[in-house]
């Protein structure tokens, strides 16, 4: 099998990996511990990045796949790709500030970010399952 057709099952598991970590730099942040809050969200960063590395591969190479349903179960998976789409574009630049505001120190400013970039790009990294799942699964 062409590792092409592997990309949007890799790309999900990126995605999930993301949600999980960043619900988990959630949880050390709101716990207080920021040295395992740090490497988690720079885990989470990084897993990020990759997926985009691997989403824009597939789609360069190989185009988009068309739901193959009908029906309101059409009109619910067009409402949440339209969505994850246009936030993961609100989100990409969003998350790049977020971290370089933490990495330079400027935690005051990274928290005012962090605040709306967190809850947009776990929303972006479970519909990203979500979506796949739609896709690839359930036909």
């Amino acid at each position: 099998m062409m590792f092409g057709v592997h990309l949007p099952t890799l790309n999900a598991v990126l995605n999930g990996t993301s949600a999980a970590l960043l619900a988990l730099g959630f949880y050390f942040i709101k716990s207080g511990n920021i040295r395992a809050h740090k490497h988690t969200m720079t885990a989470a960063f990084l897993v990020s990045s990759a997926f985009l590395v691997s989403y824009l591969t597939y789609h360069y190479r190989f185009g988009s796949t068309k739901f193959p349903g009908h029906g309101p179960l059409r009109a619910a998976y067009l409402a949440i790709l339209l969505s994850h789409t246009l936030l993961a574009v609100v989100v990409a630049p969003m998350a790049i500030t977020t971290f370089i505001r933490a990495l330079r120190g400027k935690y005051v400013e990274h928290r005012k970010i962090a605040r709306f970039t967190w809850p947009i790009w776990i929303y972006v990294s479970i519909t990203g399952v979500v979506i796949y799942l739609m896709l690839y699964r359930m036909y």
